[in-house]
């Protein structure tokens, strides 16, 4: 399937609040970031056509030279004559920039803006004279000045209490990787489990599904892009941490990183994989990659607020790079890649595939509840234990509705349809949870409760007369259903 570059993906939203801020005819201001390649400048280059547009990329060096360069590429892009020796401080420079003199409505952008100082101190006093220009009374005029840059937690106190900034903004925007959905449309496969592979290998982030090749195999892109050791891909993943602005200690992040990666889920043995305390650095440093969505916790549905957390990677290439890559990499080193693949990765790539499928699934029941009149939800989740005789005991899909009900279900990558044992197996699970105690179990036993089962393959006909005779209301997809546009 061919692919358009010069398209703006999955961000119809944003693009539509851009302009409608510049259509106000008031001088806005706007701060957007994300992590590096989730698809900012590509965003912020194409959201508007028809006004003047002034983009502006900070790079890793002086505040000074950050400040000369800003000025001579606005000389350039102006076509007037501007002498940096004139605009000696930010206040002069932001000033110059939105007291231009045009016509039509203006957009200046000012990415990786944290570049502008070296420390949150000085950010936080470019901020300051910011903010002095743009208190300065000037005519009513269409102008949008956008703060953009990568350095998530820098750029998203420019708008917390304290930063000179502070209410200042007409809109803050925090860009995220694309959801299963986008990512199937970058990557350009028109097979759903082809669309489902590419993104529990790339992921969702902008630049590393635009590098797969549609005419060539999941397989084939894998090999050359992810595990060759000049894989391009691979190279992306592994330095994505480097790339993050304010984080120190690099070594224990990517340690915790692998950590969660080998299946170590609670903090303790997150600690115990890494080779760290269980202290507030620890604590602190994981707060920092749910921020960035490298990683997600989560509880069991009904846990108390004390119950320790489970972790996961959250970002499919890096839960594949730290599962498959990390681990092989003497082995890629020295071996051909196609082997390792065909050997090591490709037996064990569904038993892979099944806990990203069961955030396919959760993202896809969002995409389609208005749709198909989806019962609305307070809190998905899912449950993990044991029962009172200590057997354990899974809950792919234990879920709080808004009418609360509880929603429950199973999700299976299959290659075959699933049969009626899947269907038993769950409601004796259920049972189960209801004789230890759990609360929400009782309510999720009644016949109005709903259930959702999701096969990546289907169901059998004994299935489905066996659920949908169960419950007033069963819900049964297939991947295809996942993928209907």
């Amino acid at each position: 399937m061919p692919r358009d570059f010069e398209a703006v993906i999955d961000r119809e939203h944003e693009l539509a609040q851009l302009q409608r801020l510049l259509g106000r005819g008031q001088p806005q201001l706007v701060l957007m970031y994300g992590r590096r390649r989730v698809g900012k400048t590509h965003l912020l280059a194409r959201a508007w056509k028809e006004p003047r547009s002034f983009y502006f990329t900070a790079s890793e060096t002086t505040p000074a030279q950050n400040r000369e360069a800003l000025i001579a590429a606005f000389a350039e892009w102006s076509g007037d004559e501007i002498r940096a020796e004139d605009y000696p401080t930010w206040r002069t420079v932001f000033r110059l920039l939105l007291d231009h003199a045009t016509p039509d409505p203006l957009v200046v952008t000012i990415d990786e803006f944290q570049y502008l100082g070296e420390n949150a101190k000085e950010i936080n006093a470019v901020a300051s004279e910011l903010n002095a220009a743009w208190e300065t009374r000037r005519p009513a005029r269409p102008v949008v000045f956008v703060i953009a840059g990568s350095a998530v937690r820098t750029l998203e106190s420019l708008s917390e209490g304290g930063s000179p900034l502070y209410g200042r903004f007409a809109w803050t925007c925090q860009l995220r990787p694309f959801n299963y959905w986008h990512a199937g449309e970058l990557a350009g496969y028109s097979s759903p489990r082809d669309r489902a592979y590419a993104y529990g290998l790339f992921g969702g982030t902008p630049r590393y599904l635009a590098a797969i090749d549609p005419a060539r195999s999941v397989a084939e892109n894998a090999i050359d892009l992810l595990l060759k050791p000049d894989g391009e891909v691979r190279e992306l993943v592994q330095t994505a941490l480097l790339q993050e602005q304010g984080l120190r200690e690099i070594p224990k992040y990517v340690a915790i990183l692998r950590a969660i990666g080998r299946g170590r889920t609670e903090l303790n043995r997150i600690a115990q994989g890494a080779g760290l305390a269980v202290d507030s650095s620890l604590r602190e440093k994981i707060d920092r990659l749910i921020g960035l969505d490298y990683i997600t916790a989560s509880r069991n549905l009904g846990a108390s607020p004390k119950a320790p957390y489970r972790y996961r990677v959250a970002d499919p290439a890096l839960r594949f790079y730290y599962d498959f890559v990390a681990p092989l990499e003497s082995v890629l080193a020295a071996q051909n890649p196609r082997s390792v693949w065909d050997v090591h990765i490709a037996p064990n790539l569904d038993g892979y595939m099944g806990f990203v499928f069961e955030s396919i699934v959760q993202e896809a029941y969002y995409r389609l509840q208005e749709r198909l009149g989806l019962p609305l939800v307070r809190e998905w989740g899912r449950w993990e234990g044991v029962d009172r005789n200590r057997n354990p005991l899974e809950i792919d899909i234990a879920s709080v509705l808004m009418d609360d009900r509880v929603l429950t279900g199973a999700i299976k990558w299959s290659r075959k349809p699933i049969d009626v044992e899947v269907h038993t197996t769950h409601l004796a699970m259920l049972d189960r949870l209801a004789e230890a105690g759990v609360a929400w179990a009782h309510e999720a036993r009644k016949a109005t409760s709903p259930l959702l089962f999701v096969s990546a393959a289907g169901f059998t006909e004994r299935f489905r007369q066996a659920a949908l005779a169960t419950r007033d209301e069963v819900y049964l997809w297939s991947l295809d259903d996942l993928y209907v546009p």
